[in-house]
């Protein structure tokens, strides 16, 4: 009797320690994802930091060319035509916007070109509600701004959680997005028939990659492996 009821008396313990290991780990567990959150948090707010001095330039008025896979197009009719393929969570497209982005937005600005952005997304869940934003800011004449300020804040990793509905309605604060239609826009995802649209056309044009460009719906083939502006503004004259 008496080896049997130690041996009650240890069952006990075990269950006890078990189940005490078993909410020291949940705990542990759920600290992990709270400093999870909050680490992601803290990152957000130190990516927003670098916007604190954006300044959005005048609106641009643009439209979406349906026959050309949902193009956000600038300046139709223009002598010279710049056909881009971006991928939003692209990290190459983002050294090519700080290579070549302002060169570009001066083409716009100033008419000297037909420039096109194809938004494609083709990197996940997150390029989608970022092309969907870019619609939503081209609709208000804001594509330009968001489309730079948002490769500012670009993430190291894809589909990390960033391109949220709410980071991406507070990137468009910061580019002069502060209407209740662009924030309804983003969350409703009232643009994600154009964002089928621009990537599906990637099959049409045989792009099989971000960034890619055409000039005069030719093929630019970039002589270099980095995105030297030198060779950009050349390959557009020579277009």
């Amino acid at each position: 009797m008496a080896k049997q009821a130690k041996a009650t008396k240890s069952s006990g313990g075990d269950k006890f320690t078990r189940w005490l290991v078993i909410g020291m780990v949940t705990l542990v567990v759920a600290s992990g994802a709270i400093f999870s959150v909050v680490g992601e948090k803290s990152k957000a707010n130190e990516s927003f930091a670098i916007l604190s001095d954006f300044k959005p330039g005048p609106t641009v008025v643009s439209t979406v060319d349906e026959a050309n896979g949902a193009g956000i197009t600038f300046n139709n009719g223009a002598a010279k035509t710049i056909d881009i393929w971006e991928d939003p969570q692209c990290p190459v497209c983002n050294t090519f916007e700080q290579a070549n982005g302002e060169f570009i937005d001066e083409l716009v600005r100033t008419k000297k070109a037909n420039v096109v952005y194809h938004v494609v997304s083709f990197l996940g869940n997150e390029s989608v509600a970022a092309a969907n934003a870019a619609y939503c800011a081209a609709d208000e004449g804001r594509y330009l701004d968001f489309h730079k300020a948002m490769y500012l804040v670009q993430p190291v990793l894809e589909n990390s959680g960033f391109y949220s509905t709410e980071n991406l309605i507070k990137i468009g604060s910061f580019a002069g997005l502060t209407t209740q239609s662009f924030s309804d826009c983003v969350t409703k995802g009232s643009k994600l028939d154009k964002v089928k649209a621009a990537y599906e056309s990637m099959a049409k044009y045989n792009v099989q990659g971000t960034p890619t460009v055409f000039f005069n719906g030719k093929k630019w083939e970039r002589q270099n492996n980095a995105f030297l502006p030198s060779e950009f503004a050349a390959a557009f004259e020579a277009s």
